[in-house]
């Protein structure tokens, strides 16, 4: 916390002349630092978002005028990432289209949207993208993305960006080629996807999952069967992407989870340290964030920041199933991860108003 002083006689001030010239900062005077930026909860709507991320294919081409035709979700209050830490966007991919390979310091995910016929190639495994998928693209991996299907493919690009930008470890490099040497299909499900088995000559030591692939089917069938057995008061039936060979969080600095909200349920409220992106990949129902209800529905997204209360509820009939990114892992690393429930009013926060967007 900072304090101010008081600059009371000429020699105070001769002082702090001379520590403002040889560029000192003196740290008990008040304007130490810069206010850190405001993170907002915010709700995009899919109804609204689809038809933009659709026209953007009449305005540019990935092979063209850009490398990748993305959208930001955009938070309020925040110039650049949708989190400070991570930036989500949606990409839009027609058919015949190539996104050209290339390969970055940020680690990404991809999170499979709309459409059927593209594929994504990482490190040459060829992988195809079905709704629901996750497709993980980590550091310094080249990868490229075509569609030889007859429609559009969206999806959810998830980045890194903020965190790799502020580390000053931004480095980029274009593929000679638009598309890299295929060598395999679906390589890294073949061998890694049965989740407690791999080969047993392979040793990995690679900073990330060995598994880029994860299928929408194998998801949903572990999200059932856990729902019959257990349940998390404040998450329900959440699970998260793993990395097969170590069992902890698919990158060093993101982690991806899918929850099915079953029907009726409301969560309790909690907050931590970490921030997360939301997509609704089925079902309708609500999240209370900071004392204020998001009601969503199927394809909108939402965003909780740091240290904030939230619940999650579905007052429905049918199952809600989220997708989220989060950069817990990297708060875990450095030892700063926290999370507190809340405990007054049976867990559940009082609502202090809705958002209309």
């Amino acid at each position: 916390m900072t304090s101010q002083r008081t600059i009371a006689t000429e020699e105070d001030r001769q002082y702090y002349d001379t520590t403002e010239r040889v560029r000192l900062k003196p740290g008990w005077m008040q304007g130490e630092g810069q206010p850190m930026p405001t993170i907002e909860p915010f709700l995009w709507r899919w109804q609204e978002v689809e038809p933009l991320v659709l026209k953007s294919g009449e305005l540019v081409t990935p092979d063209r005028d850009v490398e990748r035709r993305t959208l930001r979700l955009a938070t309020p209050g925040l110039d650049r990432g949708t989190t400070h830490t991570i930036t989500a966007a949606l990409q839009l991919l027609l058919p015949g289209e190539c996104a050209p390979a290339h390969r970055h310091t940020p680690t990404a995910i991809r999170w499979v949207l709309k459409g059927e016929g593209a594929y994504t190639t990482v490190e040459g495994d060829k992988c195809w993208m079905e709704p629901g998928d996750l497709i993980l693209t980590p550091s310094w991996t080249w990868h490229d993305h075509n569609n030889e299907g007859s429609e559009p493919m969206i999806w959810l690009d998830g980045l890194d960006v903020p965190l790799v930008r502020y580390l000053r470890a931004n480095f980029y490099e274009p593929y000679p080629e638009d598309q890299q040497p295929i060598v395999g299909v679906a390589e890294s499900e073949k061998r890694f996807a049965s989740g407690a088995l791999r080969p047993a000559w392979e040793d990995h030591e690679a900073p990330y999952s060995p598994l880029w692939h994860y299928k929408w089917a194998k998801t949903e069938e572990a999200l059932h069967s856990l729902a019959e057995i257990d349940a998390s008061p404040f998450d329900d039936v959440a699970m998260e992407f793993s990395d097969p060979a170590t069992g902890g969080p698919v990158l060093r600095t993101m982690t991806c989870w899918a929850q099915l909200i079953r029907p009726g349920v409301a969560t309790r409220a909690h907050r931590q340290t970490s921030c997360a992106v939301y997509h609704v990949y089925r079902g309708q129902g609500y999240s209370v964030i900071d004392g204020q209800k998001f009601e969503w529905n199927e394809g909108d997204f939402f965003v909780v920041p740091p240290w904030v209360w939230h619940e999650h509820a579905n007052p429905t009939g049918q199952e809600s199933i989220l997708f989220s990114i989060q950069d817990i892992p990297v708060l875990k690393d450095m030892a700063l991860y926290r999370e507190e429930p809340y405990v007054e009013n049976a867990g559940h926060q009082p609502v202090t108003g809705l958002f209309r967007g």
